[in-house]
C-alpha cells in the first residue's frame, strides 16, 4: 500500500520566500538610496565645488570667495535635510491615503526623477537641477522611512516584527557603503565622471519599481483603512502560503477586533494623536529615540570622517582607504541586526548601546585632544579603534531599534502618525549634526563630540526608566504600560 502525504512547505520560521523577496527587493530600491545620498558627497565635494564655481563664473558671470563657495555648498548639502524635514510633515497623510506600497511607489517615482536631474545636471551646466535633485531626494526619503519600516513590519507575522524592522538601518549603512566605493577617484568619483556617480542608486530604484508593483499592499492597511477584507484575506495568503489558512483566519479575526476597537475610537489625525496624553509617552520615546540616532555623532563621522582621520594623523590616501574600510565595517556589523533582534530583549540592547557610544565618543575625544599635543602614533590608532568601537555600539541599538520602536509601542491608528514625528525629529537631528558640527569642530576642536555622548546618555536614562520591552507582546499589551505619561511603569 502506498500512501500518499501532502506535505506543507516548511516557513522558515515564519519566512517565505515572498515575505524574503519583498524585504530584500524593498531594501535595495528604498532605503539603500537613502544611504546613498548621505554618502554620496563626501569624497568628491572638493571636485563638485569646482564645477559649481565654473558654473558660477561662466554661466552667472559670478566671481565667489572661498567662503561664499563654502556657504553655497552648505546649502547644497544642507537642502536634502531640509526636504526630509518638508517630507516628514505630510508623510503619515500619505501613508494612510495611498497605502505603505503606494507610498514607496510615490517616493521611487521621486527618486528617479532626483537621478535624473543629476545625471544631466552638468551637460545643462545647471546648479538648479542639482539642488532641486538634492530636495526631492530629501521628500522621498522622509517618506521611505515613514512607510517602509510599517510596511515590513505589517506584511511580516508578529515573530519577526524585530527581524524586518532592521532591514531600515542595513540598507541605509549599505548605502553609505556603496557610496564610498563608487566616489572612489578611479572609479566614479572623479571630474568626468562625478554626475554618474550621483544617480547611480536610480539603477536599484527602477529595478525595485518593477517588482514592487506586483508585490501585496499592507494586509492590514487593507482592512483597516480600506476596509476591504477580500483583498487583505488575499494578500496574506500570498505572503503567508496557501497552507496557512488557519494562520491567516487567525490575523483576520484579529484585525476585525482590532478594527471594530478603532470605530469606537477618535480619528488618528495630528491633533488627536497629539491631545491623547496617554500617547504622549510613546511619542516622547519614538522621536526621542530617532533624534538621538542622528545626534549621537553617527553622521557627524560619515559627514566629515575624512578630516577626522586626517586630523587623527592618518594621510589623504590612507585616511580615504580607512574611511572604506569603516564604511564595511558599519555594514557588516548592521547584518548582525536580524539576530540580535531577533534573539534579545530591545531594553538591554539599547541601554547597551547608548552606554557604548557615549564611552567611545569620551575616549575619541580625549584621544583627539592628547593626540593634538603628543603626535603619537599609537594614539592615531586608538582613534580608529574608537571610530569603530562606536559604529559597533550604535548598531547594536540606536541604529535598528530606533527605526522601528514605533511600530512596537504604538497600535495602528496613531502609528502613521508617530512614525512620521519620528521622521521629523530625525531630520531635524540630521540637520543640526551638519549645520552645527564644523562650527562646534572650529570651537571646541576634539571635544566637539561632548555633546553627542550627551545625547547618548539622555537616551541611556530615558530606555532605563520609561522604555518596556516589547519583544513578544502586542502593541496593546504594551499599551497600558505607558498610559500614564512620565509617572507610568514600565512593567
Amino acid at each position: 500500500m502506498v500512501v500518499v502525504m501532502h506535505v506543507t512547505p516548511p516557513r522558515m520560521n515564519g519566512w517565505t520566500p515572498l515575505l524574503l523577496l519583498i524585504c530584500l527587493t524593498v531594501t535595495l530600491g528604498t532605503t539603500v538610496p537613502v544611504g546613498y545620498f548621505f554618502g554620496v558627497l563626501n569624497s568628491p565635494a572638493e571636485i563638485i565645488k569646482k564645477w559649481c564655481q565654473d558654473i558660477l563664473a561662466t554661466e552667472y558671470d559670478t566671481i565667489v570667495t572661498a567662503s561664499q563657495l563654502d556657504i553655497l555648498w552648505t546649502s547644497i548639502v544642507s537642502i536634502y535635510l531640509i526636504g526630509g524635514i518638508i517630507g516628514s510633515c505630510f508623510s503619515a497623510l500619505l501613508s494612510d491615503k495611498y497605502g505603505r506600497k503606494g507610498c514607496l511607489l510615490i517616493s521611487g517615482v521621486l527618486l528617479m526623477v532626483s537621478g535624473i536631474l543629476f545625471n544631466w545636471c552638468r551637460a545643462a551646466k545647471s546648479l538648479e537641477m542639482l539642488i532641486t535633485g538634492r530636495f526631492l531626494g530629501g521628500i522621498a526619503s522622509a517618506i521611505i522611512f515613514t512607510a517602509q519600516p510599517m510596511y515590513l513590519l505589517e506584511l511580516a507575522p508578529s515573530e519577526l516584527s524585530g527581524s524586518v524592522g532592521v532591514f531600515t538601518c542595513i540598507g541605509v549603512t549599505g548605502g553609505i557603503m556603496l557610496a564610498q566605493v563608487f566616489t572612489l577617484s578611479h572609479l566614479l568619483g572623479n571630474e568626468r565622471l562625478w554626475p554618474y556617480a550621483l544617480s547611480l542608486y536610480s539603477l536599484l530604484v527602477l529595478a525595485s519599481l518593477l517588482l514592487l508593483w506586483w508585490f501585496p499592499e499592507s494586509p492590514r492597511w487593507l482592512y483597516l483603512q480600506k476596509q476591504d477584507s477580500a483583498a487583505s484575506e488575499q494578500a496574506l495568503l500570498r505572503l503567508r502560503g496557501k497552507n496557512a489558512e488557519e494562520d491567516v483566519r487567525q490575523e483576520l479575526l484579529e484585525m476585525k477586533a482590532t478594527l471594530e476597537t478603532k470605530a469606537n475610537s477618535e480619528s488618528s489625525s495630528m491633533c488627536s494623536v497629539l491631545g491623547d496624553r496617554e500617547l504622549w509617552l510613546p511619542l516622547l520615546l519614538v522621536c526621542s529615540f530617532q533624534a538621538t540616532q542622528q545626534l549621537s555623532g553617527i553622521n557627524a563621522i560619515f559627514f566629515y570622517s575624512l578630516s577626522i582621520l586626517t586630523d587623527a594623523g592618518f594621510s589623504k590616501g590612507a585616511a580615504t582607504w580607512l574611511n572604506l574600510g569603516i564604511g564595511g565595517f558599519n555594514l557588516c556589523t548592521s547584518l548582525l541586526g536580524p539576530l540580535l533582534i531577533r534573539r534579545f530583549p530591545r531594553r538591554p540592547l539599547m541601554m547597551i548601546s547608548c552606554s557604548m557610544c557615549a564611552l567611545a565618543l569620551l575616549a575619541m575625544s580625549l584621544g583627539l585632544f592628547f593626540l593634538e599635543r603628543s603626535g603619537s602614533t599609537v594614539l592615531t590608532y586608538f582613534c580608529a579603534f574608537f571610530i569603530l568601537t562606536f559604529i559597533l555600539g550604535f548598531q547594536l541599538g540606536l541604529g535598528p531599534i530606533a527605526y522601528f520602536i514605533g511600530s512596537e509601542l504604538l497600535e495602528d491608528s496613531p502609528r502613521p502618525v508617530a512614525m512620521s514625528m519620528g521622521s521629523l525629529f530625525s531630520w531635524i537631528g540630521n540637520f543640526l549634526v551638519g549645520m552645527c558640527f564644523p562650527l562646534l569642530q572650529s570651537v571646541w576642536s576634539s571635544f566637539a563630540f561632548i555633546p553627542c555622548m550627551c545625547v547618548c546618555l539622555y537616551c541611556l536614562l530615558l530606555t532605563w526608566r520609561y522604555l518596556p520591552e516589547t519583544r513578544g507582546r502586542e502593541p496593546k499589551d504594551v499599551k497600558p504600560l505607558m498610559s500614564h505619561g512620565l509617572a507610568s511603569k514600565r512593567n
